[in-house]
């Protein structure tokens, strides 16, 4: 009989199969995933220093004029605020994904030349369960460590110098992604208008009578924040503007002594200056920016201080009023009709009073708007606005809505109730106000005395 081979053990049948480890791959696999691991935390860091930047940050690398702050600047400016900012999380979200991406391949490989390694020399064979946790549990503890939670913390702490450093290499990604960089851009785009068109479903109606219910015994002033946030949305230029009669503005022929004067008797910080008529706006003029000029005495020049004026058509909605002003670094608009002519001025002030009401400064006067002869009697200038006698008889901001038309003022109201320019002493009546016109010309109505009866009207916290 012939003899039985002797039976090999299952570790030696392992090592006889066991080929020689690639060392050379695995120096090279940790050598790049070394180099990866940097390009991941410097794209990390990248995203808190852009994105942490402040207004004082910016003016600093503008003021330092050079190839590199140019460029930063440029990335999350060019070509506006919003869109800039998603191309360069873009940008960054990319590169970053393409470089993790490549480091877990890597690291994957090379943990097969490691285990290889284990088993030629040590005879060990790990098991799948083994090899699961290191080369994922690991292998991501690493990466996150290294490649996102150290570079993000040290990014908070030297936000300049990062964005300094990686201004350039960000620029040069931006330009080879730029194609995947567009379709994701308009991607969340497209998803965001859906979003917002999907969960916009409680009227602002609905709205306003859930804060009514909320708030009946709150403080009213808090309730009249609440209720313009709710409509700053829909509310437009044209009914918070103020109307081009009333706007102090100069003529750019005006002398240097004439302009002194009169914008020390006015008391303006920032004056619209035209040419010929109003409806020719050339500027807007600081007036801080002749203070350096006060005590000349020479023929100043003062036409060369006068800034771009920005122009807002009259159905722009103030809360994009209120972004484009933030973002221009503005406080006054010139208000345009369809026709192109100007129809007055729009303030930061005349927005924010929308939302927290009446604001008065130190520099401000009283102004009465109007006067009460008794409870149910008052006498408005003919161009007070509707929503502020909405305000001062507490009714809804819809009220007189049904008989406005395109009327925004209490003579513009009369007006439209009457279908004519009415004289001194005529009367209109309409949802249970009596309208008796106290003074006008030709042309408007001065003065308007409002009488309200009570039978018929309603304040709105009654309703």
């Amino acid at each position: 009989m012939e003899a039985e081979p002797e039976p090999l053990s299952t570790i030696s049948s392992i090592l006889l199969e066991a080929s020689v480890p690639d060392y050379p791959f695995l120096i090279g696999a940790l050598a790049i995933i070394s180099f990866l691991i940097i390009c991941s935390a410097l794209f990390s860091a990248s995203e808190n220093a852009f994105f942490s930047l402040s207004p004082g940050d910016l003016s600093s690398l503008r003021e330092e004029d050079n190839s590199r702050t140019r460029t930063a600047v440029a990335l999350i400016t060019e070509p506006d605020g919003p869109l800039a900012a998603k191309q360069l999380l873009a940008t960054i979200l990319i590169m970053n994904n393409f470089i993790n991406i490549a480091i877990i391949i890597l690291a994957s490989l090379g943990m097969e030349v490691v285990w290889e390694i284990l088993l030629y020399f040590y005879q060990i064979g790990p098991g799948d369960v083994l090899k699961f946790i290191v080369e994922v549990g690991l292998i991501t503890f690493l990466l996150v460590l290294f490649g996102e939670v150290i570079p993000k913390i040290y990014a908070t702490q030297n936000n300049l110098t990062l964005v300094r450093l990686m201004a350039k290499p960000l620029q040069y990604c931006k330009i080879v992604l730029r194609p995947i960089i567009y379709l994701l851009t308009n991607t969340t785009t497209f998803f965001d208008r859906y979003v917002r068109r999907s969960t916009d479903s409680v009227s602002l109606e609905e709205l306003n009578q859930a804060i009514e219910i909320a708030s009946e015994d709150d403080n009213i002033e808090e309730k009249n924040i609440l209720k313009g946030l709710v409509n700053f949305g829909n509310i437009s230029v044209k009914q918070i503007m103020r109307p081009r009669v009333d706007v102090s503005a100069l003529d750019i022929t005006l002398s240097a002594s004439d302009l002194f004067q009169q914008v020390t008797e006015w008391g303006y910080s920032r004056v619209p200056i035209f040419r010929e008529t109003f409806d020719n706006i050339e500027g807007i003029l600081y007036i801080k920016d002749l203070i350096p000029l006060i005590h000349s005495e020479e023929e100043i020049p003062w036409q060369n201080l006068i800034r771009q004026p920005f122009f807002v058509p009259e159905n722009k909605k103030i809360d994009d009023l209120l972004e484009e002003f933030q973002e221009k670094h503005i406080h006054m608009a010139i208000v345009v009709d369809e026709y192109g002519g100007s129809s007055g001025i729009v303030t930061m002030e005349d927005v924010l009073e929308e939302i927290f009401g009446e604001m008065v400064d130190e520099f401000d006067e009283d102004e009465i708007i109007y006067s009460k002869l008794d409870e149910y009697t008052y006498i408005f200038e003919g161009k007070v606005l509707l929503t502020d006698l909405i305000k001062v008889f507490e009714l809804r901001g819809d009220f007189f809505d049904p008989i406005k038309g395109d009327a925004d003022t209490l003579g513009g109201l009369v007006m439209e109730i009457s279908q004519n320019i009415p004289g001194r002493g005529d009367e209109v009546t309409a949802e249970g106000f009596r309208f008796i016109v106290e003074s006008a010309d030709k042309r408007r109505i001065k003065r308007v005395k409002v009488i309200r009866e009570q039978e018929e009207v309603e304040p709105e916290n009654e309703n």
